[in-house]
């Protein structure tokens, strides 16, 4: 069984509102028609004992026999439509009515025998007497114990009374259903225009980015619908207290995130000269000239190798710190057809146990930006494939153009994948596919972050879709038009 869909509360209200006044309305009504009817019935009870009490005295001291007709119903005072029949031995001999000229149409076998089923009493009860004569309500008075007569008086009046007072009371309600419908409408909706205004505030902050960058959140419920003695108002005071810590906490968050870049930008500046003075000197003893014995000369090759190293990570984060503060970078035309391949020529000849392909366009593909930066990106990205996958893996390079104003770079190889525990934050920092720390095989987790710290940098996108025996990455930067 499927869940319900919900409804909107504007609907829910006016749906509610229009059904209470339909079931007030009804019940009113029902109340209505039966009060009304209980009293007509009384009424005209009244009249038929009185008709009765007339027939009965008309007939003094004549019992009627088994042959009798009504005669008695044409006695003084009795109004159109009155009713009489002569009963024998309870069995009805005898019918008739007044009819609208005042004569007596005796009663055919088939409304004798209706009037004779329902063993008329003293009581007065209503009675069926077919299509032509309709409802009657009728009573038995007694003259002995063998004869009695029984009088009746038409429905059709008080039955015309009720279909009307029915018609009357289901249009007044059809009208008030309606405007109340519509008056419920209008009100629901000028009630709710304050939940709309905190509901437009609360949209407007969830579609900010709030996960980086100096965020300035000003946006607010307005004051008029911070009043704390409605509903409304305390949602929306509880929604601006949210929002002043979510702002604090977020202004928080960035002044930390500038201290640490700043710490990270001073500390890779600071870090340049002594490492450019480790490897100086370590590079001057071996020009010196003197014989130097083997472990020697192996430990200053390693010195000068992590110096290397340590300068391409201190290079690499101060890159990092200053794509965070927003500095610009070169701007120039680049083509990206011609940096493609330079950079597979460059791939193929580190890493000759792999199989680089490449796919460029015969033409020019032009970018505005820096070439150096734009040349890390995709020397990264192949260095990455290179890194994170056995020798024989095929590595394709494409370069394309997708309508008229992107160019799309992807790298992709048959490797073993990339783990789904971190192919979400892929491109965050010191994050790696592979948690060895081994010089051949480990990385610092730098790479993709500044491949897409540059591409973001020159107004492009970066993303990646992998599974076992596929990983592509994809950028996408504008091109000059």
């Amino acid at each position: 069984m499927g869940s319900r869909q919900p409804r909107p509360l504007r609907r829910t209200l006016v749906a509610a509102t229009v059904a209470f006044i339909t079931l007030s309305a009804l019940v009113i009504g029902l109340v209505s028609v039966f009060s009304l009817q209980s009293i007509l019935l009384n009424r005209i009870d009244k009249q038929l004992v009185e008709a009765a009490s007339r027939s009965a005295a008309s007939m003094g001291q004549n019992t009627p026999g088994s042959d009798s007709s009504p005669d008695f119903i044409s006695s003084l005072g009795q109004s159109v439509g009155t009713l009489g029949a002569v009963r024998f031995d309870d069995v009805i001999v005898a019918g008739a009515y007044l009819d609208q000229n005042l004569n007596s149409p005796l009663l055919d076998s088939r409304q004798l025998d209706a009037l004779q089923s329902e063993n008329v009493g003293a009581r007065p009860e209503s009675v069926y007497l077919g299509a032509e004569l309709g409802n009657y309500r009728v009573v038995s008075v007694p003259l002995s114990s063998r004869v009695s007569i029984i009088v009746g008086l038409p429905l059709y009046d008080i039955e015309a009374t009720i279909s009307e007072l029915v018609l009357v009371v289901a249009i007044v309600a059809l009208g008030a259903l309606v405007l109340s419908g519509a008056g419920a409408y209008g009100l629901v909706r000028l009630t709710l225009r304050p939940l709309e205004r905190v509901t437009a505030a609360a949209t407007t902050v969830s579609m900010m980015t709030l996960d980086r960058g100096d965020v300035a959140l000003a946006v607010r419920v307005p004051e008029e619908d911070t009043d704390t003695h409605t509903e409304v108002g305390r949602v929306g005071t509880a929604i601006n207290r949210m929002l002043e810590h979510v702002s604090n906490a977020l202004q928080a968050r960035q002044h930390s995130e500038d201290k640490v870049r700043r710490f990270v930008s001073d500390a890779s500046h600071e870090l340049r000269t002594p490492l450019a003075s480790i490897r100086g000197y370590a590079e001057l003893t071996r020009m010196s000239g003197e014989t130097i014995p083997d472990d020697t000369s192996y430990a200053l090759g390693r010195i000068e190798s992590e110096s290397r190293r340590m300068t391409d990570i201190v290079e690499d984060l101060l890159l990092l710190a200053r794509l965070d503060e927003g500095r610009q970078l070169d701007d120039a035309d680049v083509d990206l057809a011609e940096l493609v391949q330079d950079a597979v020529s460059d791939a193929r000849a580190a890493a000759g146990d792999h199989e680089w392909q490449v796919t460029v366009p015969e033409h020019p593909v032009i970018v505005r930006g820096d070439h150096g930066r734009l040349f890390q990106v995709v020397a990264n990205l192949l260095a990455n494939a290179r890194v994170h996958t056995p020798a024989g893996t095929v590595v394709t390079t494409d370069l394309s153009v997708e309508g008229d104003n992107r160019a799309v770079i992807s790298v992709a190889d048959d490797g073993p994948g990339i783990d789904t525990g971190v192919i979400d934050t892929v491109f965050e920092r010191f994050v790696r596919g592979d948690s060895s720390r081994a010089r051949t095989t480990g990385s610092t987790g730098l790479g993709l972050a500044i491949v897409q710290g540059v591409v973001a940098a020159h107004g492009g996108q970066s993303s990646v879709d992998s599974e076992p025996g596929s990983t592509v990455f994809r950028i996408s930067l504008p091109i000059v038009p």
